[in-house]
């Protein structure tokens, strides 16, 4: 029997993916459930299970786009495994590593575009009296002959090394890739974007987190007590006091949220991935933690779906884990703000008439200016920034050991 598989619907806004990898080759035994290939939409990379065991033939090629119910393979369910198989656990590296085999023949390509080129009676007198040896241009024409064109547009190396790699290496943006630069451009063009910045002394937490961290650990099953949830809490408690930064337009209308889901920008192997976590407010310390955690772990594992990335009233990015002292975030549309957080430097600032040392991170606040005035954006910054340095009573009612579940 030949089944037919489909690509299925990732979301319900989705009409079309692209092939990103085939993790199998055409004609290979492949196993129900095994994954076969990783295809790009506009908001996520998913795996696509084989539906049935039996011989894989592939209908599409890396990198083809293709509708959301088209035919992409097909298996003979009627065939059997071969003897003396490689387990299936073995046979996906292999093909995933197949790609390196053939990458160094690139480096020949570059070197005989060299070698065979060979100047006319032209292009040779013009080279000769701009003092330009052959060897340091490339020929546009057959098999690389350097024409008189190539000559005249020669120019003197000044200083450029030569004899070292001048190779170039042209792939194609994922689907995901193009999508997240699309809304980039959009959000820079579509919006009035501005930032407002403050800084933010991180002593107190620290000195929570160095008291409470390893009890933290033990208690919840060893569940990191990270600067994520201090600042995500810190942030649902400015949410509310200035709503407008909580909401969004929507044409001439604006509608503000009486939730927060707060979307986290996390790094996977695929780049920058956004997921949601949901009702923000109503989580403790240990909840926002695991929370991140969870899809934390799922983006890094390619696991991510597009229901976790959908939806986010604000977004908190954190450049700093990258040594980020500085930036301006972009705002995720459709929301109105997003909140910079950056490294933690120590520097000397005034208390009290004097100055000490402290652990400082200076924090960003993009926002939407048509929806977010001046007053709004810089008096959610500073709610955020004072939350930060009196955790205990703004963020613990007073009792850490409570907050944290000790």
């Amino acid at each position: 029997m030949i089944l037919e598989m489909k690509v299925p619907s990732p979301g319900e806004s989705i009409k079309e993916v692209e092939i990103a990898t085939w993790l199998v080759k055409d004609g290979d035994y492949v196993e129900k459930d095994q994954a076969i290939a990783e295809v790009d939409s506009d908001k996520a990379t998913l795996e696509l299970p084989a539906e049935a065991s039996g011989i894989i033939t592939l209908k599409a090629e890396e990198g083809d786009a293709v509708a959301v119910g088209a035919v992409v393979c097909l298996i003979d369910t009627s065939a059997a495994k071969p003897s003396g198989a490689a387990p299936t656990a073995e046979a996906k590296p292999a093909a995933v590593e197949a790609p390196k085999v053939e990458a160094p023949k690139a480096a020949p390509v570059a070197e005989k575009t060299y070698a065979t080129q060979a100047p006319s009676p032209a292009a040779r007198k013009i080279l000769d009296e701009k003092n330009i040896q052959p060897s340091d241009i490339v020929g546009t024409g057959k098999g690389g002959r350097i024409t008189k064109e190539d000559a005249v547009n020669a120019t003197v190396s000044m200083g450029t090394p030569t004899g070292g790699s001048r190779g170039s290496e042209k792939t194609k943006l994922s689907m995901l890739r193009r999508k997240v630069a699309e809304r980039l451009v959009a959000a820079k063009n579509e919006t009035a974007m501005l930032t407002t910045f403050n800084e933010v002394n991180m002593t107190p937490i620290n000195m929570i987190r160095n008291e409470y961290k390893d009890a933290f650990k033990a208690k919840h099953g060893g569940l990191g007590l990270g600067y994520m949830s201090f600042f995500t809490k810190a942030v649902t408690r400015a949410l509310a006091l200035f709503p407008d930064v909580n909401s969004m337009i929507d044409g001439d209308y604006k509608t503000s949220y009486d939730f927060c889901d707060i979307s986290i920008a996390v790094s996977g192997p695929k780049g920058l991935m956004v997921p949601v976590v949901r009702n923000a407010e109503l989580l403790t310390f240990r909840g926002v933690e695991a929370e991140i955690k969870r899809l934390a772990i799922k983006s890094r594992d390619g696991q991510i779906t597009v229901d976790d990335m959908t939806g986010g009233t604000f977004t908190i990015t954190n450049g700093g884990v990258f040594g980020s002292m500085l930036s301006t975030p972009i705002i995720n549309p459709p929301q109105s703000g997003i909140l910079g957080m950056h490294n933690i430097i120590e520097r000397p600032i005034a208390v009290n008439g004097k100055v000490e040392i402290h652990p400082m991170m200076y924090v960003a606040l993009s926002y939407d200016h048509r929806i977010i005035d001046g007053r709004e954006s810089v008096g959610f910054l500073v709610a955020v920034k004072e939350a930060l340095e009196n955790p205990l009573e703004l963020l613990m009612n007073g009792d850490a050991k409570k907050a944290l579940e000790l």
